[in-house]
């Protein structure tokens, strides 16, 4: 029987799995690691404590699986997440992680360039991409933007343990770094506007598609992760957009919505579209000839956390009484109104000086009115992005969710019912590692392209259907919060000093 390794970093740590034929899952593991918080806006992870967290994780899970010969090893990684590493592959500085927000000026200045190539990218590189942040480490720290051999993703450094190839992801190249695979690679001279001509070189040397082969294991990972077999890896990429290949497939029409910490919204389409409220259409980015386009919501179970457990004041434990209760409250009639810009809108509005509110509190508001307001807020915020999608010419058929929201039913069921359509509940499984699965069988041999694996190794999913009597309500209700967006827009920028966190 075939086997393959699935390796996962996240936000909070490094997860892996052993799948075997068909997507059967044989064996998992984790393995946290800290996040530091330097400063308001900053935050930083060490690339060793990945690699670290990675080969306990793979341990644990070749083990439950029977120490079975591996074929193929695929992964994914946050992004952009972004190390900064000397000639022998050694960090010079922490790692900055994808929510660090302390790029925003030169975020700015990337919107100022008009460079033709940032037509893919909505006109601008997010705070968060890997070329704000190197132009950040250029005028902020010199000596250590200077000394840097490699500045890469953290899956290109994954890669580069696991193989000892500096390949990188054609995914994380295209989305992150301004990459134009049908045009100049690269963009040397967008990089030099920008005040990074070097930084090209200091990118992965080759670049490789998503599910191609990379390179045999190399015998100092295969030692300290205890493999067997050929184990060829397998180029891999962002954890979110991946989850499309674990879907049964990228197909035209079929949304991707991981739920959790924050939502990331992904998509293919056969041919571009170019509104201003997606990020993309990126070319090639998953797959060759098509066009990934992509959108997020910075806060949404992060609102959830914040209003049961800081707000409200509930211990962790008691949360689930908590939405019992709210579940109760009728929508909307409660007669208040939650925006989710707890940290700012990534899409469609591309406004990070946004900020959350709470309106039309009373002295007679109850706990879980706030909880159920604060939920409605979330699934309005998913609303605007996939009517962002919609009127941009994305086409939207089926709507497929997945991560923390199978743990809250109330979210669940809300989200359905806010957008008016069935959603498909992925349940019992971690996407990002069924979907290194994929990469790992394609890129092996085992199958002939992404769209044959990910249809054998589609997941169960259960499928939610939208209460009809509650349609008039949260139309009204998503109505209201779009009138208290505008009507809050100002206050917020002058709240949040009218300016980035630094």
């Amino acid at each position: 029987m075939a086997a393959f390794l699935a390796l996962d970093l996240g936000t909070e740590g490094a997860r892996a799995a052993v799948y075997g034929d068909q997507g059967a899952l044989l064996g998992s593991g984790a393995e946290a690691y800290p996040t530091r918080f330097p400063r308001p806006g900053w935050a930083e992870q060490d690339p060793d404590d990945w690699w670290r967290a990675s080969v306990s994780a793979a341990r644990q899970a070749l083990a439950a699986a029977g120490g079975p010969p591996i074929e193929g090893v695929a992964v994914a990684t946050t992004a952009s997440t972004v190390a900064v590493l000397d000639g022998r592959g050694r960090p010079l500085r922490p790692a900055l992680l994808w929510m660090d927000g302390r790029a925003g000026e030169e975020s700015e200045l990337t919107a100022r360039t008009g460079h033709p190539v940032l037509r893919y990218a909505g006109g601008s590189d997010a705070v968060e991409w890997l070329v704000p942040k190197a132009m950040w480490l250029a005028r902020h720290e010199p000596e250590t933007y200077r000394a840097a051999a490699r500045i890469v993703e953290a899956v290109d450094y994954m890669v580069w343990r696991l193989t000892g190839r500096w390949a990188g992801s054609r995914m994380n190249a295209v989305c992150k770094s301004n990459y134009d695979p049908r045009g100049a690679g690269f963009p040397h001279d967008l990089y030099e506007q920008l005040g990074v001509a070097d930084l090209a070189a200091k990118l992965p040397d080759e670049i490789v598609p998503v599910g191609d082969p990379v390179g045999p294991l190399a015998e100092p990972a295969r030692a300290e992760l205890g493999v067997t077999g050929t184990a060829t890896v397998v180029s891999g990429g962002i954890d979110a957009h991946l989850s499309l290949l674990a879907i049964g497939g990228a197909q035209e029409g079929h949304v991707s919505i991981v739920c959790g910490t924050s939502n990331a919204f992904v998509t293919e389409i056969a041919e571009p579209v170019f509104p201003p409220t997606v990020w993309g259409p990126y070319p090639d980015a998953l797959r060759t000839g098509r066009w990934l386009v992509e959108g997020g919501q910075v806060s949404a179970g992060s609102v959830l956390a914040w209003a049961g457990e800081k707000l409200i004041g509930r211990p962790r434990a008691e949360i689930g009484g908590l939405i019992a209760a709210a579940t109760r409250v009728p929508p909307v009639e409660h007669g208040l109104i939650v925006l989710d810009y707890f940290m700012g809108n990534r899409t469609p509005l591309r406004d990070p000086r946004l900020r959350g509110a709470v309106l039309g509190l009373t002295l007679a508001s109850t706990p879980e009115q706030v909880y159920r307001a604060a939920v409605e807020g979330v699934a309005y915020g998913t609303r605007q992005v996939v009517d962002s999608f919609t009127d941009g010419g994305v086409a939207v058929s089926e709507i497929f969710l997945s991560g923390g929201i199978q743990h809250n039913e109330l979210w669940l069921q809300t989200t359905a019912d806010v957008l008016g359509r069935p959603v498909h509940l992925v349940t019992g499984d971690n996407l990002t590692l069924r979907a290194c699965s994929v990469l790992a069988a394609t890129g092996s041999g085992r199958h002939a392209s992404l769209a044959e694996a990910a249809a054998e190794y589609a997941p169960k999913v259960r499928t939610v259907e939208p209460v009809a009597a509650h349609a008039a309500a949260y139309q009204a209700g998503y109505a209201g919060y779009r009138e208290a967006t505008a009507a809050t827009t100002g206050i917020s920028h002058r709240l949040s000093g009218g300016r980035h966190e630094r």
